[in-house]
């Protein structure tokens, strides 16, 4: 976004985001005495692939053209567009050694890939510069929808004003808070072997697949640490999202079923001005936001599945209610609004030697695997790209590149600002 509402992003985001926090705490310690968690996603910029050159220019901003860089890729919205893989481990009896990961010929990164301890000296997103100084003043309003309806349902908005000044926040009005979202992701340290790496620049393609024989080699590694994944653990379909709608009407979502999905969750964000600032989610209940954009386990999802935080995985179709998004006044720098979606795939749990049926017999596991999956996609709501990659008069067979006018260029433009 354009940097001069930077800050007001900031604030906007943090006032949406109520969800509790947690600190990341030590690594527990657990009977197993090696374990592997392997993060699986797929990632689709919803039009973005037949936007041409703006499309290519957005892609290679967000990492799409480059191997992946460090370890991890794959959580809440992925850098790029395409497939992600993550893997960690820990193996208590050689903390921070390196390991190599036997994979199948279908994924399409060679015989193996290095488990490597994670690099010291980490960039900082603190070091980057350009933000704006001396802005000691903002007011922003931020103003919550939520359900899947073509109109505006009764008791919403839920409205908050915010004004800080000199350092102190002052607030009129509540949004409902976030949901609590357990933390089951990998914080890693030395301790761990992780891939991806920043000396291993192999990337995962659009036709890769894990299903197949893995198998874990390395020093102090069980040597039984191989094990067999079935499609319920290979990467999950693009999700194919189409919008129909302008800013100022109900917007209406259409996708084809994702196969293997459990369930889905819709986000959006708009910016209507510099001061004011919409969220809406597909969920029956008040609150849910960003943090389930992100792997959720199976009686989560089960649980929100029955009260309708989450869309049944037999949904197509959702409604945006009518003028949510609307901008206010005439402001150029507004009437964007942004869209982030995921379906929920399976997750797979592995164990070795397997556990008992009879609780009752002692179980003493070697190793287990973990194997999580998802689909993402985000839009932009409320730009024709479709009308920025052909010329007038062209007849579809040979589209040419055209460049962007309007609310195209401004959101272009946004983006080198980043």
């Amino acid at each position: 976004m354009h940097r001069s509402f930077r800050p007001v992003l900031r604030v906007a985001s943090l006032t949406v985001a109520l969800a509790a926090v947690l600190p990341a705490g030590a690594q527990k310690k657990s009977i197993v005495e090696t374990q592997v968690w392997i993060d699986v996603a797929t990632h689709e910029a919803a039009g973005m692939p037949s936007m041409g050159p703006i499309g290519g220019f957005a892609n290679r901003l967000m990492g799409g053209a480059k191997g992946p860089q460090e370890y991890p890729q794959s959580r809440d919205i992925p850098p790029g567009t395409g497939r992600f893989l993550d893997i960690a481990m820990y193996n208590s009896l050689k903390p921070g050694t390196a390991a190599t990961q036997q994979v199948p010929a279908g994924l399409g990164v060679g015989e193996s890939l290095p488990l490597l301890p994670p690099m010291p000296g980490k960039p900082s997103d603190s070091k980057r510069g350009g933000e704006p100084k001396g802005q000691d003043e903002i007011d922003i309003t931020v103003r919550q929808y939520w359900g899947c309806s073509a109109s505006i349902r009764s008791g919403q908005p839920r409205v908050v004003t915010m004004r800080i000044k000199a350092g102190n926040l002052e607030a009129n009005g509540r949004l409902a808070p976030g949901l609590f979202v357990p933390d089951r992701d990998i914080d890693a340290s030395p301790a761990h072997a992780l891939w991806p790496n920043r000396k291993n620049t192999k990337r995962v393609g659009e036709r890769s697949s894990l299903v197949g024989q893995h198998r874990v080699v390395g020093d102090g590694v069980p040597a039984s640490l191989q094990f067999q994944l079935d499609q319920n653990a290979d990467f999950m379909p693009k999700i194919a999202l189409s919008s129909k709608g302008g800013l100022a009407d109900s917007i209406s979502l259409e996708w084809q079923p994702v196969e293997r999905s459990r369930a889905y969750f819709i986000n959006a964000m708009a910016v209507q001005d510099q001061h004011n600032f919409v969220v809406w989610s597909s969920s029956e209940i008040a609150g849910a936001g960003h943090e389930l954009l992100n792997y959720l386990g199976g009686a989560h999802i089960d649980k929100w599945l029955k009260q309708k935080v989450l869309l049944p995985s037999a949904t197509t179709r959702c409604q945006i209610p009518k003028g949510i998004f609307q901008p206010r006044g005439n402001d150029d720098r507004g009437g964007i609004a942004s869209l982030s979606m995921i379906a929920y795939g399976p997750e797979t749990n592995i164990a070795w030697p397997p556990k008992p049926a009879d609780p009752r017999q002692p179980w003493d596991p070697e190793w287990n695997v973990r194997v999580r999956t998802k689909s993402t996609t985000t839009a932009i709501i409320g730009v024709d790209f479709a009308r920025a990659t052909t010329q007038p008069g062209d007849d579809g067979n040979n589209p040419q590149p055209a460049k962007p006018s309007g609310k195209g260029k401004r959101l272009l433009d946004a983006f080198k600002h980043f």
